[in-house]
């Protein structure tokens, strides 16, 4: 599996912007709730796509699935998550990933994992 980690300083389209600084604003708030991270994963294939619901985690780390989310409102923040999701991750064979708002370090991720399909093929004589 190949992991590709694009450059911080790349530029956001202004809505991302302003969606990455809405959730870096809440920060505060979510530490004195005990919440370490907060996250949206995303899954789609063949044109279709869907966006699950945030979710706020208590862990030292967060990986998708891997434990559950802790009872916490995060839905106000949806449409600010929503907005750094990756264009086209539903095309064709699809992609799936998370966006994840780590509170402490004050840092927005995303991670994209794109599915493909390959093939060979073979001419030959008998």
């Amino acid at each position: 599996m190949e992991k590709t980690q694009q450059n911080n300083n790349q530029s956001l389209e202004p809505e991302q912007a302003v969606a990455k600084a809405a959730l870096l604003a809440e920060c505060d708030r979510l530490a004195a709730a005990g919440v370490t991270f907060v996250a949206v994963h995303f899954d789609g294939y063949g044109d279709d796509g869907t966006t699950e619901e945030v979710k706020c985690y208590d862990g030292e780390s967060y990986a998708w699935g891997e434990r559950e989310p802790i009872k916490h409102d995060g839905l106000h923040m949806q449409d600010h998550f929503e907005a750094l999701v990756p264009f086209g991750y539903e095309n064709d064979c699809g992609g799936f990933g998370d966006v994840v708002l780590d509170v402490a370090a004050r840092k927005v991720t995303v991670e994209r994992n794109d599915r493909f399909e390959d093939y060979t093929a073979s001419t030959y004589e008998v």
